[in-house]
């Protein structure tokens, strides 16, 4: 270690280093606070070995050697080999009488039903129909053809008429309108174009005067009347009747 280039004056000694006394104090202050906890755990621990090698372990032997294999022994003999037996035994019934002979009735119900149903009803199915079906569609095979070119010769005439129709009623129905508007241009026209200019020209005019008239006339007239005669007359007719108790 390298001394300090200014040593302090403790005798050599660096001010890090703790004091003798003061390690002694610790030590024995440890040493008292120790000694009674580990003591306890030599008690602890002496007690557990005793109880381990003086009654643990001949409790366990004991019960190891008189209840747990005696007890294992009979459940081995009395319950598991009865039931491993048992099993093995109803296996072999299971097998021997119920999927032997399911086996062998579902072998023989598919053996009958191929020889006694399957394969008649195949000959029949033959015989009786593939094979008058398979000469009737090559003796009408060409009478088929000859009536699918007709279809067809039919279908392709029956298209081109209908074309040449349509054309034709497209063609009658531009015409038709075209005569309806030449017909409606040379004589309702000129009767729609001359109601038109009279009634902008002389209903319109006509009836804008008398309904201005009216308003200056008519109407003042017919306000006055009802304001200055109808309804004093109607009121003192309502007095009247309410006074002669003819009216509420």
């Amino acid at each position: 270690m390298i001394d300090s280039p200014n040593p302090a004056p403790t005798g050599g000694r660096t001010p890090a280093e703790p004091a003798p006394l003061l390690v002694a104090v610790a030590r024995g202050i440890a040493l008292v606070v120790v000694v009674p906890v580990r003591l306890a755990w030599e008690v602890v621990a002496a007690i557990g070995r005793c109880l381990h090698r003086w009654l643990l372990a001949p409790v366990g032997r004991f019960l190891d050697r008189w209840l747990l294999r005696p007890l294992g022994w009979l459940l081995r003999t009395l319950l598991w080999v009865p039931l491993c037996w048992l099993g093995r035994s109803l296996a072999w019934l299971l097998r021997t009488l119920v999927w032997v002979p399911l086996v062998w009735l579902a072998r023989g119900l598919a053996w009958l039903a191929r020889t006694v149903v399957w394969m008649p009803l195949a000959w029949l199915a033959y015989h009786l129909l593939w094979v008058p079906l398979r000469w009737l569609g090559r003796l009408l095979a060409p009478l088929g053809r000859l009536l699918v070119a007709g279809l067809l010769t039919v279908g392709r005439w029956l298209l081109a008429v209908g074309r040449v129709l349509l054309d034709a009623a497209a063609w009658a129905w531009r015409t038709a309108g075209r005569l309806l508007w030449w017909c409606y241009a040379l004589t309702l026209r000129p009767f729609v174009l001359a109601a038109g200019w009279l009634w902008r020209h002389a209903v319109r005019p006509v009836g804008r005067a008398v309904a201005a008239a009216w308003r200056a006339t008519v109407s003042p007239v017919a306000r006055w009347l009802r304001r200055s005669v109808l309804d004093p007359v109607r009121q003192a007719t309502r007095e009247t009747l309410t006074a002669l108790g003819l009216r509420r």
